[in-house]
């Protein structure tokens, strides 16, 4: 469930024209090649629909996401769009993805044999794109065996199956070694050679990551998946370094001050009884907290009052969080978790190092009780 509305003062900013502009950004550099957008995960909690919208508009050729319901969703809002499904699915539903002209990923023999079967009566082919495990150990065709048990599959039900792809993705493209990322070229490409009797001028290679097309536009073939790189975020620190993009952030979190109070030493903050003024201090409370996405591991870390950075202090709680301030600020006043406030800005990145995670991470945790509210200027 999304929420359309925004009583509580909390939400999230998502910059349309930002993702245009990534997305123009890459297909300049790759002018003829097929662009597919991964928004997987609720578009990494930007939002399925305004971004899927935004990136075709700007030139994507088709849409990747993880499963045939995430497929479907988009297949009802573009009917006309391609849709390749990354993940694995049940073979009992390939009935669904030919009737939408949803295009699957498949590796396993028995898959193509079981889906094969249920497709015996269609009229339509069910266009697949196969994967091969290089190095990443996910999912993907790991050996020659199973290689050619899959092209005896596909063989059989030929008349059910249309080879539109095989991809292969990189474990390592976005580190500055680069032995693993060569390991998995020249895996690829052996295993590329096996599938020649099954291959068609029309069977798109796409091979290249947002870390891979960033970084080695010679080794692209003819198509590339553009994931983090859409909504403004490198892949990681060593690709942002290298790197000759210029990306746009587009996600910002913001809410505003609920209520402000003077404490006085000695007197306490939240569950625990954990933080203890030591002297006269602003505390402001914010109407965010875990049950947004916002977890107690963030106590400590810091949000925007007016340019003025507060430190969040005591635990944050599901609905609600406190902030340290420099001063008496009037209910109402704007609080900036992600994004600029003041000449101030937090990333996505500061948010992950401080969570010792990734940037892929933060804006996919922000739950769906938290609005976006979509900026098109």
């Amino acid at each position: 469930m999304e929420f359309s509305t925004n009583f509580r003062h909390t939400w999230a900013e998502v910059d349309l024209t930002a993702i245009k502009k990534n997305l123009k950004m890459i297909r300049q550099n790759y002018p003829n090649k097929r662009i597919y957008v991964a928004v997987k995960a609720n578009a990494y909690g930007h939002g399925y629909i305004p971004v899927s919208e935004a990136a075709l508009e700007a030139g994507a050729d088709a849409l990747a996401v993880a499963s045939l319901d995430e497929a479907i969703l988009l297949r009802d809002a573009f009917p006309e769009a391609s849709i390749l499904v990354m993940g694995w699915t049940d073979p009992r539903y390939v009935s669904i993805a030919v009737e939408s002209n949803i295009e699957l990923t498949a590796f396993q023999a028995e898959w193509f044999s079981q889906a094969g079967s249920v497709l015996k009566d269609k009229q339509e082919q069910l266009k697949i794109h196969i994967k091969i495990d290089s190095g990443m150990g996910r999912i993907g065709i790991k050996t020659k065996e199973e290689a050619y048990a899959v092209i005896e599959e596909v063989t059989k039900f030929s008349s059910e199956f249309e080879m539109s792809g095989i991809f292969t993705h990189f474990a390592t493209a976005d580190s500055f070694d680069l032995s693993y990322y060569e390991k998995q070229m020249n895996y690829f490409y052996g295993m590329l050679e096996i599938f020649s009797p099954i291959r068609t001028p029309e069977t798109q290679i796409h091979i290249g990551n947002t870390a891979a097309s960033m970084r080695f536009p010679d080794d692209m073939v003819d198509g590339i998946r553009f994931g983090i790189g859409l909504y403004g975020l490198y892949p990681s620190k060593e690709v942002e370094e290298v790197s000759s993009y210029q990306l746009n952030e587009a996600f910002s979190l913001q809410s505003r001050l609920a209520h402000v109070k003077k404490m006085k030493p000695g007197e306490h903050i939240s569950y625990g009884a954990t933080y203890e003024a030591e002297t006269e201090e602003w505390i402001g409370t914010v109407p965010i907290g875990y049950g947004d996405g916002w977890i107690r591991k963030l106590q400590g870390f810091e949000v925007l009052v007016e340019g003025e950075k507060s430190e969040i202090v005591g635990r944050i709680c599901m609905d609600q969080l406190m902030v340290r301030l420099p001063k008496g600020y009037p209910v109402g006043t704007k609080v900036t978790l992600i994004g600029e406030n003041g000449g101030q800005r937090i990333r996505i990145d500061d948010v992950a190092d401080y969570l010792e995670t990734i940037n892929y991470e933060i804006p996919c945790i922000i739950t769906n009780r938290v609005p976006r509210i979509y900026l098109t200027n």
